[in-house]
């Protein structure tokens, strides 16, 4: 049996704004997995730039901070056996328009045709990524 895992789930500003947050919620219930810890978080740029610390200077890093800083993300520690992959899997590809019907982004989400895919979620990508943004977002 797998251990348990925790992650961190973020419906970034697009969701909060588009009011998919109720629903991303439930998919994530629907899943198995449970709620731990949930925060409504208007985020300021240190904490996006310690969340996005690895991107500092690709030319998506600016405008990422400015649409992370743009309205609310609710912030989620989500627990499960294998939550990590399994929420990644949930989510989809990061491109909306390429994600698979029925992930969170193969269903929800869109191009905008904007400097930054807007996509709805973040999910930690590793165990390593999951602990120390938690420990940012918590």
């Amino acid at each position: 049996m797998t251990a348990l895992e925790e992650t961190l789930v973020l419906v970034k500003p697009d969701g909060v704004a588009r009011g998919l947050t109720g629903e991303i919620l439930r998919r994530i219930e629907a899943k198995g997995y449970a709620l731990v810890d949930i925060r409504l978080v208007q985020a300021d740029r240190d904490l996006l730039a310690s969340h996005y610390e690895e991107h500092v200077g690709k030319p998506f890093y600016e405008p990422l901070v400015e649409f992370m800083q743009s309205g609310p993300t609710v912030a989620i520690r989500v627990a499960g056996h294998s939550v990590i992959a399994g929420f990644r899997s949930l989510a989809g590809t990061t491109d909306p328009t390429t994600a698979a019907p029925g992930t969170i982004r193969g269903d929800l989400g869109r191009d905008w045709g904007l400097k930054v895919q807007q996509n709805l979620v973040h999910g930690s990508d590793s165990a390593e990524s999951a602990a120390r943004e938690l420990a940012l977002w918590f």
